[in-house]
């Protein structure tokens, strides 16, 4: 399928990049790896007349415990020696995006910016137009939940879970300057509106706290099939231990809803007391009560939810014991 027509800018710099989207306000796009972005303008949905490409930019390109780049591959994050025995759990989300062949063009910064998917629009402009067009591109409403307001499409990201579990924030950069966003306030809003991100602002990279290396973590993806496809649960639980009590709980979940979920109002009040069967059970059900996805993908919303229940029980088993 043929890419429509849009002009290809090459900046060498943030700021030139930043200047060229200024003025081209309204009707650009950056790319990275374009993974996802080009197959969405194959499918004519929602494509820009400009597109600014950020792959000349040596300074979004950093790898360590506590700066990556959004220029970063995810092939170099899975490939890191460095990563994997500091960060093994951001080595073991980026193994499980698409396929090796698509991590090697991949970014952090473009997984952390992935479109959200549903039946409705991540179709070719044919399907769509036959069917009628949905609230995300060219119609008015929603088809998954017939109303004019809301888009339900789900992110579909595997790196922000586990970056949010560790505590991650977004570098982000404008010509008005410099901000620094927590990546559990960095998404919000529908799945439309998918961020705080503000127009002309890019995603310079992500800075993780020392304190990161510090705790055990796990990732856990659902799809129908162990290679290339889009999570349709992904979640992602981090952990520190004083003894026999938890320290630190972090549970993360993507492609559940149209952002990313992060449950630290129920998992801060465990702080403190020993990991037991009954505490993940009773965290699970909270957890599981909690979410609520709805039926725009492959799998039905009520086998999602129950499968929280059992990643969740796996990966805080494996993470209890993995000091020992």
């Amino acid at each position: 399928m043929l890419l429509p027509r849009f002009e290809l800018h090459r900046p060498s710099s943030v700021d030139e990049a930043l200047t060229i989207a200024a003025r081209h306000a309204g009707d650009c796009d950056f790319i990275a790896g374009g993974t996802d972005l080009l197959q969405n303008y194959k499918n004519r949905l929602n494509p820009r007349g400009h597109v600014v490409s950020l792959l000349g930019i040596d300074a979004l390109q950093e790898l360590s415990p506590t700066r990556i780049g959004a220029l970063t591959t995810l092939a170099r994050i899975e490939e890191s020696e460095t990563m994997r025995r500091e960060l093994p759990i951001l080595v073991e989300a980026a193994s499980k995006v698409a396929s090796p062949l698509v991590r090697q063009t991949a970014t952090l910064g473009g997984n952390l910016l992935v479109e959200t998917r549903c039946y409705y629009f991540n179709q070719s402009e044919f399907w769509r137009r036959s069917k009628g067009y949905c609230l995300k591109a060219e119609g008015d409403v929603c088809l998954v939940v017939p109303q004019k307001e809301t888009c339900y499409a789900a992110f579909s990201g595997d790196m922000a879970p586990a970056l949010m579990a560790l505590g991650a924030s977004a570098r982000l950069k404008s010509l008005d300057g410099e901000r620094i966003v927590k990546l559990t306030e960095f998404y919000e809003g529908d799945g439309i509106k998918r961020y705080v991100l503000r127009p002309g602002e890019l995603v310079q990279g992500v800075e993780l706290p020392p304190s990161a290396t510090s705790l055990r973590g796990a990732y856990r993806k659902l799809r129908l099939r162990d290679t290339f496809d889009y999570p349709e649960l992904g979640l992602a639980v981090t952990l520190g231990m004083e003894g026999e009590k938890i320290r630190e709980l972090h549970v993360c979940a993507a492609a559940m809803e149209t952002v990313p979920l992060c449950f630290d109002d129920l998992t801060g009040s465990l702080h403190g007391q020993p990991l037991s069967d009954s505490l993940i059970q009773l965290l699970g059900e909270r957890i599981v009560k909690r979410v609520k996805p709805v039926k725009n993908t492959a799998l039905s919303p009520n086998y999602r939810r129950k499968m929280v229940m059992v990643y969740l029980r796996r990966m805080l088993e494996q993470l209890a014991t993995a000091g020992n």
